[in-house]
């Protein structure tokens, strides 16, 4: 389950997706111009680190899949996006999640088991959390009784629209521009509003 909050954010995040985006390995448009389209989130066991995938179109047309992920702290080698304040958690520091280990441990997680985006609820002071509808959503073609790879580092290489993760045993591809056809292997699949594809595979 994912915990969110009813708060104001500075920058928001449509405004440092836009910004970091030109600079992103992956990004091979001409007109960083975004509109959101979808989103989807992971859970963190331990609860310390947001995980969110944001989805959006720039002014080109193409879609490109944005993984994010948000700390309280500094984590020293990741890729910083930029940092927002929160106005219920503070100081928040944004990086592309393909770098951080705990994205890619839930990555694969939800791959080989089988998984599903985490269910969203938000946060309201004196009420219970209240479900929210999500706006992309994320199958793993695995099975629940998968084994999911322990993840202890990770070295990430730009291939194209596509990030390329080595974490210990398997290799993962992030699909940037969400892929057609069938895989080959293991797969996150997504969907959005209006469009289809794999979104990453494990190798």
């Amino acid at each position: 389950m994912a915990l969110l909050y009813a708060a104001q954010l500075s920058p928001t995040k449509p405004e440092l997706i836009a910004a970091w985006l030109p600079s992103a390995p992956y990004y091979s448009g001409e007109t960083p111009t975004i509109e959101p389209i979808g989103a989807y989130r992971f859970d963190d066991p331990d609860g310390e680190v947001g995980i969110e995938t944001h989805l959006v179109r720039d002014a080109d047309g193409a879609v490109y899949q944005v993984p994010l992920t948000y700390r309280s702290a500094a984590l020293p080698g990741a890729r910083l996006v930029g940092e927002m304040d929160h106005s219920v958690l503070g100081r928040r520091y944004v990086y592309d999640a393909t770098t951080d280990p705990v994205y890619v441990q839930q990555l694969l997680a939800t791959v080989h088991e089988g998984g599903r985006e985490a269910d969203q609820f938000v946060h309201v002071d004196g009420a219970e959390p209240e479900k929210i509808d999500g706006t992309a959503h994320v199958r793993g073609t695995g099975s629940a009784d998968g084994r999911t790879p322990a993840v202890t580092d990770v070295r990430v290489v730009a291939d194209g629209t596509d990030t390329v993760i080595e974490a210990g045993e398997v290799t993962v591809v992030v699909h940037h521009r969400p892929a057609q056809g069938e895989p080959d292997g293991p797969a996150l699949l997504g969907e959005w509003d209006g469009g289809t594809g794999v979104f990453a595979a494990v190798r």
